[in-house]
């Protein structure tokens, strides 16, 4: 937990994918953020978290469905939202949402 506690008050924000292998529209998220990952590079760090593996985080985080999608920069949730979006719509609300230092 303490590594997790390290990533989310890092400079660069941090995309949680809150998911599960036995969730469809995870399975439907996944593909979108790897393009979102691809966009970004550098400036953002994505992680996923399988909920059945990591209870403590998902409990922690109130992750009660999943996908759920939670940005944090330096130790600050900005944004979270439960269901799948468009490769779009996430890329401008991380862009409306993060501050990045150049």
């Amino acid at each position: 937990m303490s590594k997790f506690n390290e990533l989310i008050q890092a400079e660069i924000p941090l995309l949680i994918d809150f998911h599960a292998e036995w969730c469809g529209p995870c399975k439907v998220l996944s593909p979108i953020i790897k393009e979102v990952k691809s966009e970004f590079g550098d400036q953002l760090r994505i992680i996923k978290v399988d909920i059945d593996k990591n209870p403590l985080v998902a409990s922690k985080y109130q992750v009660r469905s999943v996908p759920t999608i939670i940005l944090f920069q330096k130790g600050k949730q900005l944004w979270r939202q439960s269901g799948v979006l468009a490769k779009h719509q996430l890329i401008e609300i991380i862009n409306s949402k993060i501050s990045v230092n150049t």
